[in-house]
């Protein structure tokens, strides 16, 4: 008889098992508050991203923002541009989409060029565009897919668009890995979370968020055909990087 996998409050109020982190559930109510507690310099990544999209985005710009989660970058950047971009928030939880509906309603009642699709990220049929984002989400897709998605993130690219994804990244050895996780262990406590919480946190986790190495990333996008490549953001075991097509 198999052992039920024990939850655990792992901050904010979120309850999980091992490897069970979800998306869904009441996990949107509260998530806002969980990433920016659980992510360092998770506003600053948004304010980078806007400055970055400046180069890409044109008045009659398709855009896609790949797990869209509360919908806090894509309302920011629709307000920020101009009001015939069409922004597109994808996201494979309906409860994660009714949360960013809400959420986009009260950060901008004006905003009315975003559009927000529960679909699967990896077969989604992508319109041609000039520039795709994802904050943390593509390390949520399994390995054996990643390489599917990214292909299919260049071949939806115009010629001169740009894939700006953030990523947690692994160390290259187990000596680089051992550092990181020790200085993020840190940063979470002084965010105040408990060794519990990070414990369970981390548990939950486990096949849900695999994380590549800096260069485990590049080499998929190289492999998916970009070669104009360039870290954009690094803290600990996080990093951004934009792709050029």
């Amino acid at each position: 008889m198999r052992n039920k996998k024990k939850a655990s409050n792992v901050g904010e109020g979120i309850i999980s098992g091992d490897a069970s982190w979800t998306f869904g559930g009441d996990t949107p109510k509260t998530f806002t508050a969980h990433v920016k507690r659980s992510v360092p310099f998770y506003e600053v990544g948004h304010d980078l991203i806007i400055k970055y999209s400046d180069f890409f985005v044109k008045e009659d710009s398709i855009c896609y923002e790949l797990g869209v989660s509360t919908g806090a970058l894509i309302s920011e950047l629709a307000s920020y541009h101009n009001k015939t971009v069409r922004w597109i928030g994808l996201d494979i939880q309906s409860c994660m989409i009714k949360q960013a509906k809400l959420e986009i309603k009260n950060r901008d009642k004006n905003v009315k060029n975003i559009q927000l699709i529960e679909d699967n990220i990896v077969t989604f049929d992508y319109e041609p565009s000039d520039l795709i984002l994802s904050y943390y989400t593509v390390q949520f897709t399994p390995p054996r897919l990643r390489q599917t998605l990214i292909n299919k993130i260049y071949n939806s690219l115009n010629w001169g668009g740009a894939f700006i994804i953030f990523e947690k990244v692994r160390g290259p050895d187990a000596r680089f890995q051992d550092m990181a996780t020790s200085l993020y262990t840190d940063f979470k406590l002084k965010q105040g979370y408990t060794a519990q919480e990070i414990i369970s946190k981390s548990k939950s986790l486990k096949r849900v968020l695999e994380p590549f190495s800096t260069q485990g990333n590049i080499d998929i996008f190289k492999r998916a055909g970009f070669v104009d490549i360039m870290s954009i953001f690094k803290y600990i075991c996080f990093e951004g990087f934009i792709c050029i097509k």
